[in-house]
């Protein structure tokens, strides 16, 4: 339901909107789009960066740093692919500013688009001082619907806290020009294992501190153990099940104390990333005033992305859906400008939310593990191939992996797909419709594949757990 609008003092019908969103983000930008393309008048407000963590600090930058970091590892073996490299040098400093080159031309493609769509960007901090009401500076504008895609920040820890210098959140990690002798990194999740890899490549010795019993601790426990052994075998050292007590920058290096069961141990590092939780961004919306519900700092919502004020919507890192993820964010904003609109809209489906961590190898997965499958009641199968099977694999040179589909041995519903190797994140595209749809694996087994291609192994998968795999 839509806030009523009546103009205020000084107000004129410029300044009122359909629909206002605060946050550029890409939950925010897509969602502006949307309603755009549905006809209602749109502004979006930006108090920092225009596309959002994920473009500036996050997703984008990381990966350009991971493409550098895979230059890096492919020259260090090059003797393998019969070329002689008498040293080359690379130049971590130079990666980061390819990254922020990267970040500058795709900013400008969403001011592009913004333009496009006839969307108005406004600059600057806003608050809601009422429903149907955006205030920034001293400006104030009306909207008959707002939706606050605000994201989240790095959590500071009172006994880690951030400097920007040797203590550093994963925002500060990715722009820092400066590559460290030594570092910790203090969570073994996504970004844990991405910047570990990164660094890693370039000769930085790692230390991941976890503590969960594995690194990813929400991936299928084979693809975590996977992980750790190649890990182990790239040089990076991590500590599982592990508390970090504290993290002291003395001025010349950091020393990371941290206990595993009874034992306090000391690390002595050039640097520290903390990598191990966010909080919404909330402070200065006016939301208590307002009376939006929220749960634990972050805005409560429906299945439309309705708050519990009318005319209020949230979507995105903000709220108290389950994955913090980009790409999570822009399907809720589609959702939430469709329901705005007026449209038809069907809720989200957490459960087959796609899970990319772009480490070496990358991991990817979709639905159950084997175990929650298991804990479930399912009768469960697994077809699992080796990326050793591949014939592209071994043209590749890049044989280390597996995917692993967990399959309902009833109806053959595939349940999950958890794959590691490669390209895993691309090649979870392959099989995430199955899940979606409720597909079999007779279904995706009938498939004609093209070869030589890694999508083989997804196929075979699905063999597999029929029982009747052809390539191993």
């Amino acid at each position: 339901m839509a806030a009523a609008v009546t103009l205020g003092a000084g107000q004129t019908s410029d300044d009122t909107y359909d629909l206002i969103v605060i946050g550029a983000g890409p939950g925010g930008y897509i969602a502006a789009i949307r309603a755009a393309q549905l006809g209602q008048r749109t502004a979006i407000i930006e108090r920092e960066w225009v596309g959002g963590v994920c473009l500036n600090v996050g997703c984008i930058p990381s990966k350009s740093l991971l493409k550098n970091a895979e230059v890096v590892r492919h020259l260090s073996h090059a003797d393998r692919w019969g070329i002689k490299i008498d040293g080359f040098q690379a130049d971590y400093g130079l990666a980061v500013d390819r990254s922020r080159q990267v970040v500058g031309r795709l900013v400008k493609g969403v001011e592009f688009l913004m333009r496009k769509n006839k969307i108005q960007l406004i600059r600057g901090q806003a608050t809601i001082p009422s429903a149907g009401r955006v205030t920034v500076f001293d400006k104030t504008y009306g909207a008959r619907n707002i939706l606050i895609a605000t994201g989240a920040r790095p959590r500071a820890l009172p006994t880690m806290p951030f400097d920007g210098e040797r203590i550093l959140n994963s925002w500060q990690s990715v722009e820092n020009r400066t590559q460290p002798g030594t570092m910790v990194i203090v969570g073994g999740g996504a970004i844990g294992c991405e910047m570990a890899t990164v660094l890693n490549a370039y000769g930085t010795m790692v230390t991941i501190l976890e503590a969960m019993p594995h690194l990813l601790p929400r991936e299928d426990e084979k693809i975590s153990q996977t992980l750790e052994r190649s890990f182990q075998k790239q040089g990076i050292a991590f500590h599982t099940g592990v508390q970090v007590e504290r993290a002291t920058n003395t001025g010349s290096y950091v020393e990371v104390v941290y206990k595993s069961g009874d034992a306090s141990h000391t690390l002595v590092v050039d640097r520290c990333l903390v990598a191990v939780s966010v909080q919404p961004n909330t402070e200065g919306l006016g939301l208590e005033a307002l009376g939006v519900a929220t749960e634990r700092g972050y805005i409560k919502v429906d299945e439309r992305m309705a708050t519990s004020v009318a005319g209020i919507w949230a979507i995105g890192d903000v709220t108290n859906t389950p994955y913090a993820l980009a790409h999570v964010a822009s399907a809720e904003g589609v959702l939430a400008a469709e329901a705005i609109a007026g449209h038809d809209t069907r809720p989200i489906k957490y459960a087959d939310v796609p899970r990319p961590t772009f480490c070496f190898p990358q991991v990817a997965s979709i639905g159950l593990t084997e175990k929650q499958a298991r804990e479930a009641g399912y009768d469960v199968k697994i077809g699992e191939v080796p990326y050793a099977a591949s014939g592209k694999s071994l043209a590749n040179d890049e044989t280390e992996g597996l995917v692993k589909l967990v399959v309902d041995g009833k109806y053959g519903e595939i349940l999950g797909a958890h794959l590691i190797g490669a390209e895993a994140t691309e090649l979870l595209a392959q099989v995430a419709p199955f899940r979606t749809l409720e597909g079999t694996t007779h279904e995706l087994g009938e498939i004609m594949v093209a070869h030589p291609t890694l999508s083989e192994l997804v196929k075979e998968a699905a063999l597999a757990a029929q029982g009747h795999a052809l390539g191993i």
